[in-house]
């Protein structure tokens, strides 16, 4: 998933430097385990799944709004990146704990 995001975002042209600087940017969403496991594993598998990147590349063919495929490609990479390197999504039971392994 990695591989294939990367080679779309350079289809696509785009922004390198934005690249670098966004791909990690979904790991923001681990401020939701400030409140707590039971909250922040739900906000991280939020922004950790395939659906959101999926919504905005369906969204962005069907009303050409092409400037938001490379966010989605960077969101891809994230998601590719995490997996390959074996983090998985959260259980709510500690933040070690995901669906691949125990981190």
């Amino acid at each position: 998933m990695l591989l294939v995001s990367v080679l779309l975002y350079r289809e696509a042209h785009a922004s390198w430097l934005l690249f670098a600087v966004l791909l990690l940017a979904p790991d923001l969403s681990l401020a939701g385990y400030l409140a707590g496991v039971k909250i922040g594993a739900p906000v991280y598998n939020v922004v950790h799944t395939l659906a959101g990147p999926l919504i905005v590349i369906g969204y962005s063919v069907v009303a050409t709004h092409v400037w938001l495929l490379p966010y989605a490609m960077i969101w891809t990479a994230h998601i590719g990146m995490d997996r390959m390197l074996g983090f998985g999504l959260k259980y709510p039971t500690n933040f070690k704990d995901t669906h691949l392994q125990r981190v």
